[in-house]
């Protein structure tokens, strides 16, 4: 009986050995409905990196409902909102240089993917962290919490 017992120990182990791995990514869709289809994310503390893989699963051009996916502090995520509105499209709607904000994918349209993979030590402990959609309008409903976890 504790060799079986074992023997299924030692099989789970290896079974979540790629589901450990898949903690330090998470994949997020946007549609033409203006929605992400995750509210909240998870970091792991122990991801030395992690990767959000985004696709935009509507049919609409990116300059008609472009979606991209932008990580800040929750406090800065009004200001970036408003600063990327002038920088345009062709900016991503995110200003040049922009130290606010922390991780963000390209602006997609219908049909496209990105993804971004930043180092989890930018991230710390007890901050507020948001995600969001920079494209103008759609922050209001594109948006949710990052958290880092133990």
């Amino acid at each position: 009986m504790f060799k079986q017992v074992l023997g299924g120990m030692a099989l789970m182990a290896a079974f979540s050995a790629p589901v450990l791995a898949a903690e330090c990514s998470v994949d997020i869709a946007g549609t033409d409905q203006m929605q992400f289809d995750k509210k909240a994310i998870e970091v792991s503390k122990s991801c030395k990196q992690f990767t959000v893989n985004l696709k935009h699963t509507g049919k609409l051009p990116r300059n008609v409902m472009g979606h991209n996916w932008v990580l800040t502090k929750t406090a800065d995520m009004q200001a970036v909102e408003k600063d990327g509105i002038a920088a345009g499209l062709d900016n991503q709607y995110l200003k040049a240089g922009d130290t606010r904000v922390l991780a963000h994918t390209k602006v997609l349209g219908g049909g496209e993917s990105d993804s971004v993979t930043f180092d989890v030590a930018k991230l710390a402990a007890g901050d507020d962290y948001t995600f969001f959609c920079s494209f103008p309008g759609h922050g209001a409903l594109m948006k949710g919490t990052l958290k880092l976890v133990d």
